[in-house]
């Protein structure tokens, strides 16, 4: 039997990781996912009642959901359909004979919310996070990052020979012929090993202050060389911007690659394989199930989900906060949310301990740090009140189900350029309440926790303190430690890009943060290493959140270590498809869950004293070579 001295992870998962079932549609089980799959059974179940005309809430809102989950749910109508109502769409991109024409058509194809190649988005701005502003951003790649398009990865071939084979077969389903769908394929696999050459890679994405590239409205005109932008954001916002944010510099400038009259052919089939794939999930069930093949492929899912779980995310998709309000109404009490919010304000008041406390920051610094905790500002449970746009997703029993779809897509473009140049909403969440996840925004200094994840293991009034601790706990003071990781520390109290940093205090701060990175650097799942530099920013929030969680436990007056790491490690339990496990390791920011609950705890001579870790012994690390950030 393995000890916690020897592997904490183990110790604590082994026999539950022997005996765990994945799902047959689902790429991992354990800790997260267990939750995400009792809270989807609660919602199925909820609503397939309501789908029956059982307890439906009076909320018109919830009324229009179910009206769309029932179009959704109608097999019979979708299969009779088959690809017949998305052809008139496809028509439109096939019709387009020339650069100039799609051009043209450019500002039609937004403001219906379809695939216009062009990716512009509204979103706040870094140096001045109270306002919207024009974005940028880059194009996604076919396989799951750009460094698996380099000639000796070992799956390169392998995965786009599967994705052009899917294709191939999605292609016929709406009517092209063998000839007609090999052209387009291979033409936008030419556009797509394009695009790899100038997007940013995971890593490259993963460090937020290197998206900031602000230019003049003429100096972006000027890098988007033939593609009239003009003309589709003074369509969008009645004028001429003043700026622009570039997030991924490398391609706009290299934007004559995508749009030009010589690159039309290949932009052309990157549309086509766009609006092809845009609605799958609406149609009949042969090509539903075409549409998810490669992500199952990908991810070594042996079963796509049932029809049932299809039509419920399809339209729980347009309808998440509301749902999530009716979820957070019925499993989250008042008790709970007060106990949680006690939680969070002591582990706020723990961190502004813990920094005080840090003898490598400078008195200058450590204020600036204390003043952005004074004003973190915590959400817990669900949202005070539901963005207005979900009152105007009205769904009516006898709608068509694509015919909605598109409604909704057309209002959802309205509503996002409608923010531009205007105040960000601080109370809209990001994640529905039955979501088992939290978040931190450095842009508006918030940590979130939805209501889903504030249940056992994460916690429970029936948990022990140390438990809840090394638990939810653990949890809460991950999220503020994102507001002093190697990304949440380039920003200011007030979620502004400011470097608030003496110049020693940050290369302290930076040689710690490397050390993190060396701890987790060439760590192997599935032959594939861990890429310390990916998955710093996560591991920095987890090793501040663990430490916070730690000193607040001890609190406590009935506090136990061993409740605490053991919970801790539990939380972390995770069995997946070695497909999947091989994908997260080599893309993900976040490390794999083994190492995300050992890596930490080796750290801490509370975990080597309670568990007399000695050397040689599996989880011992020499006292100089511990890290504590914060």
């Amino acid at each position: 039997m393995t000890q916690k001295k020897d592997n904490l992870y183990d110790a604590v998962n082994a026999d539950w990781e022997a005996q765990a079932v994945i799902p047959d549609d689902k790429p991992s089980t354990g800790g997260f996912i267990d939750l995400r799959d009792e809270v989807e059974a609660l919602m199925l179940e909820t609503t397939d009642e309501w789908l029956a005309g059982n307890n439906v809430p009076d909320d018109a809102i919830l009324k229009s959901f179910v009206n769309y989950h029932r179009l959704a749910s109608d097999w019979e109508q979708r299969d009779a359909k088959g690809a017949e109502p998305v052809k008139p769409l496809i028509a439109k991109y096939q019709a387009l004979d020339s650069f100039e024409d799609y051009n043209a058509h450019l500002v039609e194809l937004e403001q219906a919310g379809l695939p216009n190649a062009v990716p512009l988005a509204i979103e706040p701005d870094f140096k001045d996070a109270q306002r919207n502003v024009l974005w940028a951003d880059s194009f996604g790649t076919i396989l799951p990052d750009t460094t698996y398009y380099a000639d000796d990865h070992p799956q390169k071939k392998e995965l786009l020979d599967k994705w052009l084979e899917i294709q191939t077969e999605l292609f016929k389903k709406f009517g092209f012929d063998d000839a007609e769908a090999a052209d387009i394929l291979k033409k936008n696999l030419a556009f797509d090993a394009k695009v790899a050459k100038y997007v940013k890679s995971n890593e490259e994405a993963s460090i937020t202050k290197d998206w900031y590239h602000p230019y003049t409205w003429d100096e972006f005109v000027q890098l988007a060389g033939a593609l009239d932008v003009t003309t589709l954001v003074q369509a969008q916002i009645g004028t001429t911007p003043e700026q622009i944010i570039v997030g991924d510099e490398r391609f706009w400038q290299n934007a004559g690659e995508f749009f030009s009259e010589a690159a039309w052919p290949e932009l052309k089939a990157h549309l086509l394989v766009s609006i092809v794939n845009s609605f799958t999930a609406y149609l009949s069930e042969d090509i539903r199930l075409l549409g998810g093949a490669y992500g199952r492929y990908i991810s070594g899912v042996p079963e796509p989900s049932s029809q049932r779980k299809s039509a419920y995310y399809l339209a729980e998709g347009a309808f998440d906060q509301p749902l999530g309000l009716w979820y957070a109404g019925e499993k989250f009490p008042a008790e709970a949310k007060a106990d949680v919010e006690h939680k969070v304000q002591t582990m706020i008041n723990v961190f502004k301990q813990r920094l005080q406390a840090v003898d490598w920051l400078q008195d200058e610094t450590k204020a600036k740090a204390q003043a952005k905790l004074d004003v973190i500002t915590p959400h817990i449970g669900y949202p005070e009140k539901l963005p207005e746009r979900f009152s105007k997703r009205v769904v009516e029993a006898d709608d068509e189900l694509v015919g909605v779809a598109q409604k909704i897509r057309e209002q959802a473009t309205a509503e996002a350029w409608s923010r531009w140049n205007q105040p960000v909403d601080q109370t809209e969440w990001s994640m529905p309440a039955n979501m088992v996840n939290a978040y931190y925004s450095p842009q508006q200094n918030q940590i979130v926790f939805p209501a889903a994840i504030l249940q056992a293991p994460f916690y429970s009034l029936d948990q022990t303190a140390s438990q809840n601790f090394g638990g939810i706990g653990a949890v809460i003071a991950h999220e503020i430690s994102h507001a002093f990781d190697t990304n949440g520390a380039e920003f200011d109290e007030h979620g502004n890009l400011n470097n608030w940093w003496t110049e020693a205090d940050f290369a302290a701060f930076k040689e710690r943060t490397d050390r993190v990175v060396a701890q987790f650097d060439g760590l192997e799942v599935e032959d594939v290493k861990v890429n310390g530099t990916l998955t710093v920013s996560e591991n920095v929030a987890d090793l501040g959140g663990l430490a916070a969680a730690l000193q607040a436990a001890e609190l406590e007056d009935d506090f136990s270590a061993n409740e605490f790491f053991t919970n801790w490690a539990r939380i972390w339990r995770n069995k997946a498809r070695p497909e999947f496990a091989k994908m997260i390791a080599a893309t993900d920011v976040h490390a794999p869950s083994r190492y995300r609950a050992n890596i930490p705890a080796a750290n801490f001579e509370e975990f080597h004293t309670t568990y007399d870790v000695q050397p040689g012994d599996g989880m011992y690390r020499a006292p100089e070579d511990r890290v504590i950030i914060w």
